[in-house]
């Protein structure tokens, strides 16, 4: 019988160390960006060990670091990506200069704010972002319009909008302001543009949309384009991590499935005023 390969997947390697998710590391691969120990590697079918040396476009891969996670304040007219062909500002290029190469837990689209979480390791992002774990997010809304309870209603059934299937959200009305109307949503997917979709479908389009809490991390008071780390105990706690002493182990346990008892968000209380898309300054707790 052959005997296994030691080490793991490059996939996996290149994403516990930030530098992207395993599919769009194996895009990279795919791209001729890959090489180990000098050589261009044509498929993701390959196990590595810390005595190879990776580079990608030709550049080392830094060595495995402990996981840390990070609370974002993204500001409206970012993109969430590395880099935008019509060449619009990213998220990554208003970080500050000191942070190291991390990777985006799902995404805010370029008009949305709010709270998006950023970290060093892909098997965080993989795990937080898997449909399976079903991490509560929460949003201040304002949508044009007054809807009343009937049409809200189809949102909390779930509602199917130009084929695609939305699971029922929770839709809180919070107050009328003029034309417009702030609601509290939350909801356990993160399909693209769900909550414009939805909201459009019944006649009451979205003009602002802020995302206040991730599982059980939290906006709070972190003003626009500010970043704060999370101290490694909460991140270890909050996500279910075991304590190792190697660097770069991000699995652990994984988090917790139903994200219930973990500090759900204030949704009391108007949003912060337009955000300019810059960085402010860096903080830990």
């Amino acid at each position: 019988m052959a005997e296994t390969p030691s080490g793991d997947r490059i996939a996996k390697v290149l994403a516990r160390r930030g530098v992207a998710s395993r599919r769009e590391v194996e895009r990279m691969i795919e791209a001729g960006r890959v090489s180990v120990n000098g050589k261009l590697i044509e498929s993701p079918a390959l196990n590595v060990t810390d005595r190879d040396r990776i580079l990608v476009d030709g550049k080392p891969v830094p060595a495995p670091e402990p996981p840390r996670l990070w609370l974002y304040h993204k500001p409206a007219g970012l993109v969430t990506s590395e880099r935008d062909e019509k060449g619009r500002p990213t998220v990554f290029g208003a970080l500050p200069e000191e942070m190291p190469r991390v990777v985006s837990v799902g995404r805010l689209d370029l008009t949305s704010e709010g709270l998006l979480l950023l970290t060093n390791d892909g098997e965080i992002k993989r795990q937080l972002e898997l449909p399976a774990t079903g991490w509560l997010r929460r949003y201040r809304v304002r949508s044009h319009g007054r809807p009343d309870e009937a049409a809200l209603d189809r949102l909390r059934k779930g509602i199917e909008v130009e084929g695609t299937r939305y699971q029922p959200m929770t839709v809180t009305l919070d107050r009328q302001q003029g034309a417009n109307v702030w609601m509290t949503v939350a909801l356990r997917e993160g399909k693209n543009r769900e909550i414009r979709r939805a909201m459009e479908a019944i006649g009451i389009p979205v003009n602002r949309l802020i995302r206040i809490s991730y599982g059980p991390f939290q906006l709070g008071t972190l003003k626009p384009g500010e970043v704060e780390e999370l101290r490694p105990r909460v991140v270890r706690d909050q996500l279910g991590l075991a304590e190792t002493p190697g660097a770069g182990q991000g699995s652990g346990q994984g988090p917790k499935a139903d994200g219930k008892g973990r500090g759900g968000a204030r949704p009391g209380g108007g949003p912060s005023a337009r955000a300019k898309p810059k960085v402010t300054r860096k903080r830990r707790l």
